[in-house]
């Protein structure tokens, strides 16, 4: 590999991990001052989220409007939608498994804090709301992320039926979308000065908790992500792209990961899939439905977090994490998940999901522990979500395209 390859590759990404590194020392040493700079991660964020909501229309619309057959398309979301399924009951099953082994709470807690819920909708209100807003102003927040996605596939459907790729709705579509990844672009040059504001006042916040009464959770929680994403992903994107696929996986994950930890969304991370998938040879209409879907629907980390909680709660009140529940827990965590990964913290719902089902009579007092855990571990399980969100495509190329969909990428070049 020469020289400027490499520099290509990874100096960008060298110069945001040091902005973490230096970030977390500074939240450390300064935590005042690391509270001072955080709208420095703040600025970035928000213009992350005012580009995500075009850029989601434009590409997913695009895609599907370009498709020479809408069979091509469907096929291409069920298989999205049944792979992000199985990886995700695959996820909350290894955390049961390890959460036998490795308990995260040994003694019942004594004093419990209770906390606020507040008002929330019911499940066939959710249900609705998950796929649908009231008018077509909702669609522009990324609070709307999967009624959005519904829009734009139905458009883009409408726009393939209407004459496909030679309209010029089609044609608009795919030009604005590569004006929106190069907007991202121009944005992303600021991405190491916002990471170092937002470590910085993540160390400073959560720096007393990580140490306190959810270190032996957390102890648990970071590693594994960091195994899955050493073990799961190479085997997912070796069954995908077959022996070359690990390797190219690998060279082009950095930065996704890097920008979902950063700002603990996955739908910020969308741009930085994009780029990845291009740059791997994944189709553009595979990438274009695969990523933003997955910003949505494919949480493997999410699915380690809901385990975690259900277990650290049933710790806390003494109750033990039995094998009769592991069919419950499992499909909890796969479908409150469902819908969560879009905003940070998810809003809270899938803490009260969890609550309403597994601890109806202790809501004020499971739900703040609920809430807790979240926050502290949001960052490692958005990059598992985020960066996961590549991976897949890896699968769904195989097949969409054959499975030597890779080898034929990389001969062209």
């Amino acid at each position: 590999m020469e020289k400027k390859t490499v520099l290509k590759n990874y100096g960008f990404l060298a110069v945001m991990l040091l902005a973490m590194l230096t970030g977390c020392l500074f939240g450390q040493l300064l935590p005042k001052a690391a509270e001072a700079v955080k709208p420095l991660g703040t600025v970035f964020i928000n213009m992350m989220f005012c580009v995500v909501v075009p850029l989601v229309f434009v590409s997913i619309a695009g895609a599907v409007a370009n498709m020479g057959s809408l069979r091509r398309a469907g096929k291409i979301m069920g298989v999205t939608v049944a792979v992000f399924v199985v990886t995700g009951a695959i996820a909350a099953v290894l955390m049961f498994v390890l959460m036998k082994l490795v308990p995260p709470v040994l003694t019942p807690w004594q004093e419990i804090p209770a906390g606020e819920i507040g008002a929330h909708a019911s499940t066939s209100e959710m249900l609705v709301n998950f796929f649908t807003v009231e008018d077509f102003a909702g669609l522009l927040s990324r609070k709307a992320m999967l009624p959005l996605i519904v829009f734009s596939v139905l458009f883009g459907f409408a726009a393939n039926m209407a004459g496909g790729a030679e309209t010029a709705v089609a044609k608009w579509l795919s030009g604005m979308t590569e004006v929106m990844l190069k907007f991202v672009k121009i944005i992303t040059y600021y991405a190491p000065v916002a990471f170092f504001a937002i470590f910085a006042n993540l160390v400073a916040t959560y720096g007393p908790q990580i140490a306190g009464a959810y270190g032996r959770a957390l102890a648990v929680y970071y590693p594994l992500c960091l195994v899955y994403v050493f073990t799961a992903f190479p085997l997912f994107s070796r069954f995908g792209g077959g022996r070359r696929g690990p390797g190219v996986m690998l060279r082009n994950i950095g930065r996704p990961a890097l920008v979902s930890l950063g700002t603990c969304s996955s739908v910020a991370t969308i741009p930085s899939n994009l780029e990845a998938a291009e740059r791997s040879g994944i189709s553009r209409d595979v990438a274009e439905m695969v990523i933003p879907l997955g910003a949505t629907m494919h949480m493997d980390g999410s699915c380690f977090s809901c385990v975690l909680k259900v277990a650290f709660v049933w710790g806390v009140f003494g109750q033990e994490l039995r094998w009769s529940s592991l069919p419950a827990v499992v499909t909890v965590a796969v479908l409150s998940s469902v819908g969560m990964s879009g905003v940070p913290g998810g809003g809270y719902i899938g803490e009260y999901i969890i609550c309403s089902l597994f601890f109806p009579t202790q809501m004020e007092l499971a739900f703040p522990i609920l809430v807790a855990i979240g926050n502290l571990v949001d960052p490692p399980a958005t990059m598992i979500n985020a960066s996961g969100d590549y991976v897949i495509s890896f699968i769904v190329s195989r097949f969409a395209d054959g499975k030597n969909w890779l080898e034929k990428a990389l001969a062209k070049g």
